[in-house]
């Protein structure tokens, strides 16, 4: 039996099949027809988008039409004529919320499922639910041979035996030579670098992929060198500039693309030849040994320290042995190729086998508060993929009842501030402002010394939250200064677009605050209640390079703020900051924590 004809045997037969690579045959086999859609999902955007474009060509269709893709604010799909659907796993996890059976697909595929991130997880748990209500729905799930006895048993676990099976789809995998360094390295972005022009001083035609730990390894990196075209790729960056590295390189020039482990699987880059991997990823220490790996790119939040802190830990340490595989994997894709390990091969056997799932090292808050939309309100009966931290759940949900959006029996409750103070059409503003990275990019030269003299004008002394709504309405005027603006402005136009239809959908009126400065500020402390501080001034260090804030230079009168996020590199950074009355946490009931000593 060849492996097509293995697959469609196993996904008629089975409810679950659980495969290691999976060729695109469920689409001529008919699994489409009579209005159904297959949905692929994939943890993340830039693999879904990928994906989809090539699909699509295969296929001999316009992307958008029969295949498309859904990733967050960007549909490329037809409502009636798309039958594969490319998609995150967050998008399909937020489609349940509208429909609870997904009752228009007849296939779900979640792609690279061992990857382990929240959304994935979360999902297994929904479709294993829901297949028991809806039996007819075929579930495959695609992962590494590490991981699929795993998966099986989880499918099984609760079901008839033969709920679930593992069919191993040997996709065409070129050789790939491994070479190691003889003794570690203190620094392996710089050898990294040495590694890279020996290449292409040395080695004949192909493209590089290196893989370091994050945006600010890769930031040390110019972006020419010669004949060399350096591309970084890291989950932040928009998507446009994520698909620029799946474009040939020039004539006469090679494409070196600088990445994090989000090019670890899914994503296949044509004329790949040469991979450097860095052998590392940032760690958790506090809550896991210093050598266990931790997903590189995803927000980690510590349950037991600091629950409130999106962490990018500049502490770092070894990949798993499984990472290691796939990254070398990539050099062997389309081609014979290399990888180049950025370590002693006696490393190897030292490593952990796989890496952590994501639901056990990150923030619940905004998860927990989404099943309970879907009716999940007994959170131990959901069957987990893996059980989060008791500690993690408890702060959630006590987080969720002190915002007033979960009362004390646990049930989901209806709570909307800018409904309450008349300033939907604000809020909604600030939401996609605050959506984009790098609102506000001062050039270099004269361009830089206008574009800075045009943002004084709309800056609002109460912070940076009024301040992006100013920038917003002045969006016009700034396009003419300040040309690097352009594209998270246009970004932030389509995000507004897209959580209009939300709150069009749910009856949230989209009333203005006409100007009143303070109504809406607190409004913003409804959202933010969580992330007010005292204690002002802060140490400038504390401030965001990124995002230029007004605080920088100014003290708030009442030495109260509220920030949007806070950040952990090498010291915890807070960004987008407004100044607000300390009263107003009062007002909505919550307490103040006092600092912990």
């Amino acid at each position: 039996m060849d492996q097509g004809k293995k697959l469609l045997y196993c996904v008629e037969k089975h409810g679950v099949t659980i495969v290691v690579e999976l060729p695109q045959y469920l689409y001529e086999a008919g699994w489409a027809a009579s209005g159904n859609v297959i949905a692929c999902t994939q943890p993340r955007r830039v693999a879904a988008t990928s994906v989809a474009t090539r699909v699509a060509a295969e296929v001999g269709t316009i992307l958008g039409e029969e295949v498309g893709y859904t990733i967050r604010f960007e549909d490329v799909s037809h409502k009636e004529r798309t039958r594969i659907k490319y998609m995150t796993d967050g998008m399909l996890f937020r489609e349940t919320m509208l429909d609870p059976l997904l009752s228009k697909y007849s296939v779900i595929m979640i792609d690279e499922a061992h990857e382990r991130s929240i959304y994935t997880d979360l999902m297994l748990g929904i479709l294993k639910k829901i297949r028991r209500k809806r039996p007819s729905l075929r579930l495959i799930i695609s992962s590494a041979t590490l991981d699929a006895s795993f998966f099986l048993d989880y499918f099984n676990l609760g079901n008839s035996p033969n709920e679930s099976i593992i069919v191993s789809l040997e996709g065409r995998m070129f050789p790939v030579e491994v070479a190691y360094l003889r003794e570690p390295t203190s620094d392996y972005v710089r050898e990294a670098v040495k590694v890279v022009w020996g290449i292409h001083l040395q080695q004949g035609r192909g493209d590089i992929l290196v893989f370091l730990t994050g945006r600010e390894e890769i930031d040390r990196l110019p972006r020419t060198a010669g004949a060399l075209s350096l591309l970084p790729l890291y989950a932040g960056l928009p998507n446009e500039d994520q698909m620029r590295v799946f474009e040939p390189a020039e004539r006469g020039t090679r494409k070196v693309i600088l990445s994090t482990n989000i090019a670890e699987a899914s994503v296949t880059i044509e004329n790949i030849r040469f991979v450097v991997d860095c052998g590392f990823v940032k760690v958790f220490p506090s809550l896991f040994p210093v050598c266990y790996p931790v997903h590189a790119l995803s927000a980690q939040v510590d349950p037991y320290i600091q629950p409130d802190v999106h962490s990018f830990l500049s502490h770092r340490g070894p990949t798993s042995y499984a990472s290691a595989t796939q990254r070398a994997g990539r050099a062997g894709r389309t081609a014979p190729g290399f990888c180049y390990r950025l370590y002693p091969e006696s490393v190897l056997p030292t490593l952990p086998r796989t890496s952590a799932p994501e639901i056990v090292r990150t923030d619940l808050t905004t998860p927990i508060l989404q099943l309970k939309s879907l009716g999940i309100d007994d959170l131990i009966k959901f069957e987990w993929v893996t059980n989060p931290p008791a500690e993690s759940v408890l702060r959630a949900l006590e987080a969720l009842v002190n915002s007033g959006m979960v009362d004390s029996e646990g049930r989901l409750t209806e709570l909307f501030n800018s409904k309450e103070y008349k300033c939907g059409a604000e809020i909604l503003t600030i939401a996609a402002m605050t959506s984009v990275q790098d609102v506000f990019v001062i050039p270099d030269g004269a361009a830089g010394a206008l574009a800075e003299l045009e943002r004084r004008k709309f800056t609002a002394e109460e912070g940076d939250h009024l301040t992006l709504l100013n920038d917003s309405r002045a969006y016009g005027r700034m396009v003419s200064f300040a040309c690097s603006v352009i594209p998270s402005y246009v970004a932030a136009v389509s995000i507004r677009a897209q959580l209009k239809k939300y709150m069009v959908r749910f009856g949230l009126p989209l009333d203005s605050c006409e100007g009143d400065q303070k109504r809406l500020r607190k409004c913003l402390v409804g959202g933010y209640w969580r992330n007010g501080r005292d204690g002002w001034p802060m140490e400038r260090s504390e401030l965001c390079e990124a995002i230029l804030s007004v605080m920088f230079t100014r003290k708030p009168r009442t030495g109260w703020v509220v920030f949007h996020e806070m950040e952990e590199t090498k010291k915890i950074h807070i960004r987008i900051i407004t100044e607000i009355e300390p009263d107003w946490l009062l007002e909505y009931g919550h307490k103040l924590v006092e600092k912990r000593s």
